[in-house]
């Protein structure tokens, strides 16, 4: 399988070290299957960093997941939305997994999730207002051990 990652640089070798942030599945290196998707996030990327160039990395992804402990949101938002809620907040539940996979949607979204992440909506609303939006994919390598077993660099576009 095919997977993206938007940044401002090529990413030749993935790791775990450079994210920082509190994102839907934690801490880790997020690809999706959805090239403009990456797209999107090389440029929102650049606009943080005031960075010059946006950058799509190409990898090709192993499904042989063997031993790695792989946590995957199907289209059920019940589940997925406390669990980004909890990330979001500082949670560590994302570490006993070394790969997780579910939804994303546009930005829009994030309000959403911020609505109801803050008790302005309850979880029924704020699923009724998620189901409107077109969704899109994200996968995120928890551990250096997943990233090490199942990427392999492919090539880097700047967009």
């Amino acid at each position: 399988m095919i997977v993206y990652h938007g940044s401002t640089v090529a990413v030749k070798k993935p790791d775990i070290l450079h994210s920082y942030r509190r994102l839907d599945f934690g801490k880790g290196f997020y690809t999706t299957t959805v090239k403009e998707q990456a797209e999107r996030w090389a440029r929102r990327k650049a606009d943080i960093l005031n960075a010059g160039q946006t950058i799509v990395n190409r990898y090709q992804m192993n499904d042989d997941t063997g031993e790695l402990r792989v946590k995957t949101f199907d289209d059920d938002l019940m589940e997925w939305i406390d669990f980004v809620c909890q990330c979001r907040d500082g949670g560590n539940e994302y570490q006993q997994y070394d790969v997780i996979i579910g939804k994303v949607a546009n930005d829009k979204v994030y309000r959403v999730v911020d609505m109801y992440h803050t008790g302005i909506w309850d979880k029924a609303r704020a699923l009724q207002e998620i189901k409107v939006y077109p969704t899109y994919d994200q996968i995120a390598f928890v551990t250096q051990e997943a990233i090490d077993r199942l990427l392999i660099f492919d090539s880097s576009v700047e967009v």
